[in-house]
């Protein structure tokens, strides 16, 4: 009974995992970048290399809730503060 309203939102409302991983790399990017910290610098802060984060920053790899911790403690943020971060408009 209570599944078919959820089956249904996801058959119209489709999520593109894909775009999500995307706009969420390009948050952390922003973040990152407006605090002047570069790939490898957040990298050696929180004991990963920098291609794992330009991964994260490309959108190729699905982060988990605790690798997002460990970046959002990286750039002295909160994780709800860095996943709230507006996109800059794309032209």
């Amino acid at each position: 009974m209570y599944l078919f309203p959820l089956l249904y939102i996801s058959f119209i409302l489709p999520m593109n995992k894909e775009v999500l991983l995307k706009d969420l790399g390009e948050k952390i990017r922003t973040v990152r970048k407006d605090k002047g910290i570069t790939q490898v610098q957040l990298a050696h802060s929180i004991g990963k290399d920098q291609q794992s984060i330009q991964r994260l920053e490309t959108g190729n790899i699905n982060p988990s809730y605790i690798y997002l911790q460990e970046i959002a403690e990286g750039l002295d943020t909160s994780l709800v503060d860095m996943l709230n971060t507006e996109l800059p408009a794309k032209t």
